[in-house]
């Protein structure tokens, strides 16, 4: 029973008003935001929703998948009612479900942008896995669906909030390392035969598009600038069959408006843990495994100073549930999030400026 103001000041005269305090501490709490994932892949079964059990603001309320005994067994899991289970048939009665806040949109690329789309019309916010899409056309829809649907749109770069990173980004702002005078980086794996991101019309690209993005993308937050001049050549060397669609090897440059030099890589026929290098007039930092879930090592050496070193302090799940509790926090206090559409649709634009660059330089 909910006390009366007399009684409350009578209990709290008395010495006993902690009893109502509990009460109304819990009327005030906010209800966590609840999650529609949207694909049952290995990025959202293994890592974004087990992250979500450990955030204290965020849950999973529905889930969409194509194979139902899955679906089934995922919801059981994690407590979703068989209500709340959607196939792509059905996907837009997600409408109906006042428990879903928001989706996780964990689909192969060219997916991304019809089902964010078609989330924002049903009146969800949009958490969507980078790339954001496989085109610019597409990511600009993107952003303006959410904005006429007035939803939120957050795409999935996780090491914009990721402490290291963002440790190596605070020590360039400090000028620690002096005028930046370049960068090097690079991200790559050997991929295994038949799978959908070695076909251009579901990946919309090769290692680019995958984990050439983090490369692309680090080089910007870690500037803080766009690139205006970029040169680029790919390749192909293993004719196994895995590349016939799409490059096997990429490599480009970009040079920024500071005059800071960059250059990538990115293969899908070689491991190439990722790393940034970042080279200034003062010192020198280096980040190993830089987007990985975990075992991240930053090392700053600086002219007269100690070498700085930072490991990771937590592994995954801690990354992903980094990204649904920040995600979640923003749609409950109506703020912009750290990795906002435009952030999304500025990648793709350069990508594809990379690919026009290697289509002339292919002559």
């Amino acid at each position: 029973m909910k006390p009366t103001r007399r009684q409350f000041n009578r209990a709290l005269a008395l010495g006993a008003g902690a009893q109502f305090i509990p009460n109304l501490y819990a009327q005030t709490e906010p209800r966590k935001t609840g999650y529609c994932i949207v694909g049952l892949g290995r990025i959202s079964m293994q890592h974004f929703m087990p992250a979500i059990k450990t955030s204290p603001k965020a849950q999973v309320t529905a889930l969409v998948s194509g194979h139902r005994d899955k679906a089934e067994r995922m919801a059981a899991e994690y407590g979703v009612p068989a209500s709340s289970i959607y196939s792509y048939d059905d996907y837009d009665a997600i409408a109906g479900n006042p428990n879903i806040d928001a989706v996780y949109i964990a689909l192969p690329n060219s997916m991304h942008a019809e089902y964010s789309i078609r989330a924002a019309k049903a009146g969800k916010h949009v958490l969507c896995e980078k790339p954001m899409s496989t085109t610019v056309a597409e990511a600009r829809e993107m952003i303006a669906a959410c904005q006429r649907a007035k939803k939120k749109l957050m795409i999935g770069y996780r090491c914009h909030l990721e402490p290291v990173n963002q440790r190596a980004v605070q020590l360039i702002r400090e000028g620690r390392l002096g005028k930046i005078q370049a960068i090097e980086s690079a991200f790559g794996f050997n991929i295994k035969p038949n799978e959908w991101r070695t076909q251009r019309k579901m990946a919309g690209g090769g290692p680019l598009m995958d984990v050439g993005i983090y490369s692309l993308n680090a080089c910007r937050y870690l500037t803080g600038e766009e690139p205006v001049e970029i040169d680029a050549h790919s390749s192909v060397i293993d004719h196994d069959g895995r590349f016939t669609d799409i490059e096997e090897n990429i490599s480009w440059t970009m040079t920024f408006p500071s005059g800071v030099l960059a250059s990538c890589n990115s293969t899908y026929g070689a491991s190439m843990p990722g790393f940034y290098r970042v080279h200034g007039s003062q010192g020198m930092l280096h980040l190993e495994n830089a987007f990985n879930y975990e075992g991240l090592l930053l090392r700053a050496d600086i002219n007269g100073a100690e070498p700085f070193m930072m490991p990771s302090p937590s592994p995954d799940p801690a990354h992903f549930a980094a990204e649904a509790g920040h995600f979640a926090e923003c749609i409950q206090q109506d703020k912009q999030n750290k990795a906002p559409g435009e952030e999304g649709l500025r990648d793709i634009e350069l990508m594809m400026r990379i690919y026009d660059s290697c289509k002339r330089n292919a002559g």
